[in-house]
């Protein structure tokens, strides 16, 4: 089963998107003394050009460009009028990809970027792990890796293996809210959870959904209605501070997935946003007990 994407169309154009005015151009493409005087020790105003490109390209969005991939025009023209050569240059650079790949080679020594490897990627999943635990927003996530990848001058991979890593942390998240949900709970707390998926007496609904039943009109019925759904609640009888052991915006998360479901479907879950797996033994009984967070 293919995992399901966490960044629309939109987002993933956003994350590698250039700065669009002048000003933002000029503060994040203006070259130092020491940038132009390393950019002047390559051969010709093709190679000069190229090279700067390359390199404004790899400070900000963090990529370098292939063979097929035109810089972006307003870019081109702030550089080339630094370097004082024509943007009509670029035409002529960079035709032989070994130019490109020593061009490379020789950006990641004297500026010291690195090119993204297993190692990024393993440490990215599990930095992302921690803001994961705040968040499931695809977006979000991308965008803290993508920064923090550019601090560290690592070349972005591509926007797929981004996303793969943002998906993966969400899914470890996931266990460890689970688990974190779960873990404080006794055997009488799972089964009494377990019989609120059961079909209550007193309607056609499970005793959960009989007791996330929005409050009606007040009068006397209405009211005691409400009092028996506090003692059933109150016998569960949860450890105290559960409710404090996951941030609260996963909580609500968790609870809107969960109202969404099924009895059935609140049998034990996958929590891997999509990737095939095993059932965990924690998943069901930590949605139930969002569920119950939410609506006390």
């Amino acid at each position: 089963m293919p995992r399901r994407s966490i960044l629309s169309a939109a987002e993933r154009e956003s994350l590698l998107a250039l700065p669009d005015t002048k000003d933002d151009l000029i503060r994040y493409y203006t070259f130092s003394e020491t940038d132009l005087s390393i950019i002047r020790q390559r051969r010709g105003p093709a190679n000069r050009l190229g090279f700067a490109v390359q390199l404004c390209y790899l400070r900000f969005p963090g990529i370098f460009l292939g063979v097929d991939q035109p810089p972006f025009p307003p870019l081109l023209k702030l550089v080339a009028d630094q370097l004082k050569v024509s943007v009509e240059s670029w035409d002529n650079y960079g035709q032989r990809e070994q130019t490109r790949r020593e061009h490379l080679v020789e950006l990641q020594t004297v500026f010291g970027f690195q090119p993204f490897t297993m190692s990024h990627y393993r440490q990215a999943v599990h930095t992302l792990t921690e803001l994961a635990m705040q968040t499931d927003k695809g977006i979000v996530l991308a965008s803290a890796l993508i920064e923090h990848l550019r601090r560290q001058l690592v070349i972005l991979p591509a926007i797929n293996t981004i996303e793969r890593a943002s998906a993966e942390a969400i899914t470890c998240a996931n266990r460890r809210i689970y688990e974190a949900l779960s873990e404080p709970l006794s055997d009488r707390h799972r089964h009494n959870l377990d019989d609120l998926l059961k079909r209550s007496d007193i309607g056609k609904t499970t005793w959960l959904a009989w007791l996330r039943q929005s409050p009606a009109k007040p009068n006397s019925r209405h009211m005691l209605e409400h009092i028996e759904r506090l003692k059933v609640w109150q016998a569960l009888d949860l450890p105290t501070g559960i409710e404090r052991l996951v941030h609260q915006n996963r909580l609500l998360k968790i609870a809107r997935e969960g109202g969404q479901m099924t009895p059935a479907d609140l049998g034990p879950v996958d929590v891997s946003h999509g990737e095939p797996q095993e059932p965990t033994s924690h998943g069901h009984h930590a949605l139930v007990i969002s569920l119950q967070l939410v609506v006390a």
